[in-house]
């Protein structure tokens, strides 16, 4: 499986940014799909996970409310919509897959796409 992320940038606090994560590879129903984020310093922390066959999602608690994640089979891409942008969103945004279900431990994660930088000025 391979990922392209793109869709970073810099943004002001409380706009909006759409990240979006091209997907390609054989038998994506295997697979779920997840975001994570590294911000400088930080662990790389889970943010949110869809099924890619059920569409179903988990998401960490601090994304539930502003973020949304979702996927398109017929454009083969998982999207991350993210509303009223904070300074602590600053990281760089990973997508990723597995084939272990809905997890929220990188470790669970095999395949990684290259980062997508998102930041958010006061």
């Amino acid at each position: 499986v391979q990922l392209q992320a793109s869709g970073g940038g810099l943004v002001q606090a409380g706009g909006s940014l759409r990240l979006s994560c091209v997907v390609s590879g054989r038998t994506l129903s295997r697979y779920d799909l997840g975001w994570f984020r590294q911000a400088p310093g930080k662990e790389r922390e889970f943010v949110a996970a869809i099924s890619w066959s059920a569409g179903n999602t988990y998401y960490a608690n601090f994304a539930k409310g502003r973020f949304t994640i979702s996927r398109d089979s017929a454009q083969n891409t998982v999207t991350l919509q993210i509303n009223s942008l904070k300074p602590e969103d600053t990281a760089v945004y990973y997508c990723s897959a597995t084939e272990f279900g809905l997890g929220s431990s990188h470790v669970e994660y095999d395949y990684w796409g290259q980062g997508t930088l998102v930041t958010v000025s006061s």
